[in-house]
């Protein structure tokens, strides 16, 4: 046996090492993510596959069936160190709760006719279904919004006049539960609590810019 065989004979063996130390690494984690085991396993195995390749080309001209390169130890310790505390940290430094909250007025000319608006409103999506019938102005507008899935679109017709509205955005530590309020409460949804913070004020005019103040 020549010396050069022996050093193949030897990278082999300390590969099929390393190989099944990678292997039982990967067994005792059961799963765990960011292995520090795993991950030292991993780069012995690569280097010594590396090993294996360089000697096992230089003696036989034979390169292993699969491309490998070598990893710095130091260097990959590094990068999985970092890696791990990136992903323990949050990906936003202010994790609250956005809430935007808007008020918009309307004149209505004619109740008789934004009625009318309601009812067409209601053909369109009720495929035929007997309900109650659309009385006063708020019947039409819960069914205007209704109709078109709560959107404040939907209020966007001729048989209602728009008036100045604003638009509040602020920063909460609780997202909100409409539960937590009774049906007759009609400020407590919009209140802020102690510890929320009011980041912006939109002021909606009728005419001029649509949107002309900002905090």
């Amino acid at each position: 046996m020549t010396d050069n065989h022996a050093a193949v004979e030897a990278a082999l063996e300390e590969m099929i090492t390393t190989a099944r130390a990678h292997l039982a690494a990967v067994r005792d984690a059961k799963g765990e993510i960011d292995s520090d085991e795993v991950w030292r396993a991993y780069v012995a195995f690569n280097n010594a596959a590396v090993s294996y390749d360089e000697v096992l080309s230089s003696t036989y001209g034979e390169p292993l069936p699969w491309e490998v390169e070598a990893i710095d130890p130091e260097k990959a310790d590094k990068f999985a160190a970092d890696l791990v505390a990136a992903e323990s940290e949050p990906d936003d430094p202010h994790p609250r709760v956005v809430s935007v909250r808007q008020r918009r007025d309307y004149h209505v000319p004619s109740i008789s006719a934004l009625i009318k608006a309601a009812e067409l409103a209601r053909i369109e999506v009720s495929m035929g279904t007997q309900e109650e019938p659309i009385t006063t102005v708020a019947d039409a507008l819960l069914e205007l919004l209704q109709s078109s899935d709560g959107s404040l679109a939907a209020l966007d017709i001729p048989e209602l006049e728009p008036l100045d509205g604003i638009v509040t955005v602020a920063e909460v530590d609780k997202a909100f539960e409409p539960d937590d309020y009774a049906e007759s409460d009609a400020n407590g949804p919009y209140q802020l609590a102690d510890n929320d913070k009011l980041v912006a004020r939109l002021d909606e005019h009728l005419t001029g810019e649509l949107f002309e103040d900002e905090e």
